[in-house]
């Protein structure tokens, strides 16, 4: 296949036969190639585990903590059920029940969870893969990988955590720059910023999305859409089947 190449996907929401497409469609060498996966693969669809194990296979990876992620962790750091898990941590609970043996002993009652899920349940080796995602990567031609996006008009070192993956405000920002022709000014610049968390379904697509230097590669897995796989070099992609095409008895969202 040549030389390395650098590949971004977007954010997985547990839908491992999703992943497996497009690792398959985009021919990833998981030996030779570099993946930047931007968040998200916690919670949504029941396959959160295995595509963890599917991730740890990869020798050159960057995993990028999303938000959902975010949460999951908070559960194996002290081992209690978080609040926004109400919103897509069924996939993620179900995923690790069943594999912990414990399948089905899952309860919902209006706003809260009751599940036999336990912090060590979870494999060592998840536990420091979700310990170990980045909050942002910059490559060596200065171009940014995040989650959700960061506050433009402050220096981009040094933000709360959070901001790096809750933030939305700089892709909704670029959309209506670019709609209006104009640019987008960022305290500090990048020469590309490829991002996920807001899924571009919203503009009634569901492949990359590009405004003034952002690219979104969120392209609705989480959902209805589609998982999506870039080279960030020539911008070719490769995306899955529809997720509702793969899941169609495990819709969880």
């Amino acid at each position: 296949m040549g030389g390395m190449r650098t590949l971004v996907m977007g954010d997985v929401h547990g839908a491992y036969s999703a992943m497996m497409q497009c690792l398959e469609r985009s021919q990833f060498d998981d030996q030779h190639d570099l993946l930047i996966q931007l968040g998200d693969i916690a919670d949504g669809y029941a396959q959160v585990y295995e595509c963890v194990e599917e991730l740890l296979k990869i020798k050159h990876l960057v995993a990028i903590r999303g938000n959902h992620d975010d949460w999951f962790h908070e559960f194996i750091q002290v081992d209690l059920h978080p609040y926004f898990w109400n919103f897509g941590g069924k996939g993620t609970l179900t995923s690790y029940l069943n594999h912990a043996g414990k399948n089905g002993r899952f309860f919902k009652k209006g706003s809260g969870y009751k599940t036999a899920l336990a912090s060590s349940d979870i494999p060592d080796t998840h536990k420091a893969f979700f310990e170990g995602q980045w909050p942002y990567y910059i490559d060596g031609q200065n171009r940014c990988f995040v989650h959700g996006g960061f506050k433009r008009d402050k220096p981009f070192h040094g933000q709360a955590t959070s901001a790096y993956y809750l933030d939305r405000d700089l892709w909704t920002t670029a959309i209506s720059c670019h709609n209006e022709g104009g640019s987008l000014a960022v305290e500090t610049s990048f020469s590309e910023i490829y991002i996920g968390h807001t899924a571009t379904a919203q503009l009634g697509v569901h492949h990359p999305l590009n405004a003034c230097n952002i690219w979104n590669i969120d392209t609705g897995a989480g959902a209805s859409g589609r998982l999506t796989i870039m080279d960030v070099d020539t911008k070719e992609y490769w995306q899955s089947d529809r997720i509702p095409t793969l899941y169609r008895d495990n819709l969880v969202f």
